[in-house]
C-alpha cells in the first residue's frame, strides 16, 4: 500500500505506579496495519480485565494515516464508554500522533506512550509484528532486589494478599489435622473467599472489605436468630413451600422448591442489600456509591457475600454434621464419617459461585438496577426476584432427575450471573 516507511513506531505502556518513562515496556511496534486495544482477548494489546474493567471491549485503534508517503499514525477512540485520553485530554474522534504522547485509556487506566524512532531505510516488508527485545544497558541494585522497585505493581498485577493469604489458609489447615471441625471451617473458608475473589475480580468494583464481610456475617446472623422461624411459617405454612412426600413428579417438586427454597432464599439473602440500599438514602452520592447500593455492581457484590455468610452457615451447621452423624448411626468409623463430610463440604462450597452466588448476585443485578430507575422499581425487582428464585429451584429440583442436568443449571445459573456482570459494566459509573 505505501512504497516507504519514514520511521519506526513503539507503542510502551507505562509502569502502574507511573514513576517514569523509563520503567515503559514496549508493547508494539507500528507499522501498517491497524492494532486494536481493549479487552476483548482478541485486540492486539488485550487489556487484562480483572485490573482495568473500565476499559471498552474494543476500546481505541492506532492506524496508520491514510497518504501517499506514509508519514505517521493517528489513534481513534472507537466510542468507549469511559474515553481515551491524550496527553490527559480526551479524545474525541482521532489524532495524529507525535513522538512522546501519552495516551490513556480511561480516566483511571493502563497509560502507553507513542515513539518514534528514525530508520529511513526500514521498507514496508519488515515484519512488524515481530516484539523487539529490552535492552539492559547496565546492572543496578533494582535489577538485583526488584521486590524493593515494582511499587504498587507488586500489589495490583501480582495478585500478592490472595498468594499470601493462601499460605496462611494453607499453614492453619496443617495446624487443624486430627481437628475435624476446625480443619472443615478453614477449608471452607478459604474455598468461600477464594470463590467470591473471583466474583469480586469480574465485577471490577471497589468496595470496603468491611461491607462485604459485614453482609456475609448479617446473613450469618439472621439464619441463627428466630427472624428464619418467621421465613420459614411464611413460606412453608402460607406458601407451598413444603416439599411433597410419597409418590412426587418433578412438576410437584419444582413448585414447593420454588416457594420454599427459591423465593425464601433469596429473599432473606437480599436483606443485607436491601438493608444497604436503604442506609444509602441517607447518605451523599459519594458514600453512597462506596457503602451504600447505587448500580448494579453493588447489589451483584453484596448479594455474592450474602451468599457466602448463608452458604458456610448451611453447610457447615446442618449439611455436614448432618451427614457425619448418619455415616456414623451406620457404625462406620468416625474417620469415615468426617471423610464424607468433607467429600460433601468441599463441592458444596466450592459449587456456591453457581449456586447461591450466583442466584444471589443475579437478584442483587435486579436491586441495583431498580436504584437507577426508581419509576420501574416494582417491575425490575419482581423480575429479578422470580427470575432467581426460579433458577434456584430448578437446581434443586434437578438433582432429582440426573447429575447431567444438574451440571446445565449449575452452567446456565453461572452464566446468567456472568451475564449481570458484563451487563452492569455497561452503565456503571465505574467503569
Amino acid at each position: 500500500m505505501y512504497d516507504r516507511l519514514t520511521s519506526i513506531a513503539f507503542l510502551k505502556e507505562i509502569s502502574a505506579d507511573r514513576q517514569g518513562f523509563d520503567r515503559a515496556e514496549i508493547v508494539a511496534t507500528l507499522g501498517d496495519r491497524i492494532i486494536t486495544l481493549g479487552r476483548d482477548p482478541n485486540c492486539d494489546i488485550a487489556i487484562n480485565i480483572n485490573l482495568y474493567g473500565a476499559v471498552s471491549r474494543r476500546h481505541a485503534e492506532i492506524r496508520p494515516i491514510a497518504n501517499k508517503n506514509f508519514q505517521g499514525w493517528e489513534i481513534c477512540d472507537l466510542d468507549s464508554a469511559n474515553g481515551t485520553f491524550i496527553n490527559d485530554r480526551r479524545l474525541y474522534g482521532c489524532y495524529a500522533l507525535q513522538h512522546g504522547d501519552r495516551i490513556q485509556l480511561t480516566k483511571d487506566g493502563p497509560q502507553f506512550i507513542f515513539e518514534l524512532e528514525s530508520s529511513p531505510d526500514t521498507t514496508v516488508g519488515t515484519d512488524y509484528s515481530r516484539r523487539p527485545r529490552s535492552q539492559i544497558t547496565s546492572i543496578t541494585l533494582t535489577k538485583l532486589l526488584p521486590i524493593f522497585s515494582t511499587g504498587n505493581d507488586l500489589w495490583k498485577k501480582a495478585y500478592l494478599l490472595p498468594g499470601m493469604a493462601t499460605v496462611g489458609f494453607v499453614v492453619m489447615m496443617f495446624a487443624f489435622l486430627g481437628q475435624p471441625q476446625l480443619f472443615n471451617l478453614t477449608i471452607s473458608v478459604y474455598i468461600s473467599l477464594a470463590a467470591y475473589y473471583f466474583v469480586y475480580q469480574l465485577c471490577g468494583k471497589n468496595k470496603p472489605w468491611w461491607i462485604i464481610l459485614g453482609a456475609a456475617i448479617f446473613t450469618a446472623i439472621i439464619l441463627r436468630s428466630p427472624i428464619l422461624n418467621l421465613f420459614l411459617w411464611f413460606f412453608y405454612k402460607v406458601l407451598p413451600g413444603t416439599a411433597p412426600t410419597g409418590q412426587v413428579s418433578f412438576v410437584s417438586v419444582l413448585i414447593s422448591m420454588f416457594f420454599g427454597a427459591g423465593m425464601m432464599e433469596e429473599l432473606l439473602k437480599a436483606l443485607p442489600v436491601f438493608s444497604l440500599w436503604f442506609m444509602g438514602l441517607r447518605l451523599g452520592k459519594k458514600w453512597r456509591s462506596r457503602i451504600g447500593i447505587s448500580e448494579p455492581l453493588d447489589g451483584i457484590l453484596i448479594g455474592a457475600a450474602s451468599a457466602v455468610g448463608f452458604t458456610l452457615t448451611e453447610t457447615l451447621g446442618l449439611y455436614v454434621p448432618s451427614i457425619v452423624q448418619s455415616v456414623a448411626n451406620q457404625a462406620l468409623s468416625p474417620e469415615i464419617a468426617e471423610l464424607t463430610g468433607l467429600q460433601l463440604l468441599i463441592p458444596r462450597v466450592l459449587g456456591s459461585v453457581a449456586g447461591h452466588m450466583a442466584y444471589s448476585g443475579y437478584f442483587g443485578y435486579f436491586i441495583g438496577l431498580s436504584v437507577m430507575k426508581p419509576s420501574l422499581r416494582w417491575q425490575i425487582l419482581t423480575i429479578g426476584y422470580l427470575s432467581s428464585a426460579l433458577l434456584h429451584a430448578l437446581w434443586n429440583t434437578s438433582a432429582l432427575v440426573s447429575f447431567w442436568l444438574l451440571a446445565i443449571v449449575g452452567g446456565v445459573s453461572y452464566a446468567f450471573l456472568v451475564a449481570a456482570i458484563l451487563k452492569a459494566h455497561s452503565f456503571s459509573s465505574r467503569v
